[in-house]
């Protein structure tokens, strides 16, 4: 199912059918502030291998990574934040920044990495920060299957590529074709893992 949502002003009642099926263990493919991702309520497990399937990826030899409305919602789901990585934590999100940071014990055990720790992300994106308050969970953060190229920002040749492999595929205009930038929280050195498309200058 291909639905529109409007990128500044969402449908209240669009967003509810995207919500709903998330509540019921479906997946979606959605806008962030960079690419179009996969996405699942992160307290389905089988959503989310899934998705695992769609990606042909171990969930257990993967870094995976959700969304969070903001940074408290973020915080829940990571072990204590000491005052230097909150302000710049609060400095750079909501924006096109995935932190690697060490997992809470209110993450799924299914999103773990070996290493105990999470990608979490929060998109300035108007769609996401929608269904993330509607839903009141996490959504897993999936880039698409396969290479990124150019027509993967199309929300219509998206649906005609992948729409037979998820529930419903959101359409709220083009997408961006750079991911997000992917900072390593998990010591004092924070350092960068991927040059995506958040500017790094800490």
């Amino acid at each position: 199912m291909l639905l529109s949502i409007h990128p500044v002003n969402p449908q209240a009642r669009i967003v509810k059918q995207v919500t709903e099926c998330l509540k019921d263990g479906g997946i979606i493919i959605y806008p962030t502030d960079t690419i179009y991702g996969l996405g699942c309520d992160i307290h389905h497990p089988k959503a989310v291998e899934r998705i695992c399937r769609i990606k042909k990826i171990d969930p257990k030899k993967s870094q995976l990574s959700f969304i969070c409305r903001d940074l408290s919602h973020l915080s829940d789901y990571t072990k204590s934040i000491d005052t230097p990585l909150y302000r710049m934590l609060k400095m750079y999100l909501p924006g096109p920044y995935t932190f690697i940071l060490p997992a809470s014990k209110q993450v799924p055990k299914i999103l773990k990495s070996k290493k105990e720790t999470i990608g979490l992300r929060v998109p300035n994106n108007v769609i996401c920060q929608t269904i993330l308050q509607q839903l009141d969970n996490p959504i897993l953060s999936a880039s698409l299957p396969g290479e990124m190229v150019e027509e993967l920002t199309d929300p219509e040749i998206i649906y005609a590529t992948f729409g037979n492999l998820v529930d419903i595929v959101i359409d709220g205009g083009p997408g961006g074709i750079i991911p997000s930038t992917i900072i390593d929280c998990t010591t004092d050195d924070w350092m960068v893992l991927r040059e995506g498309l958040g500017e790094w200058a800490a």
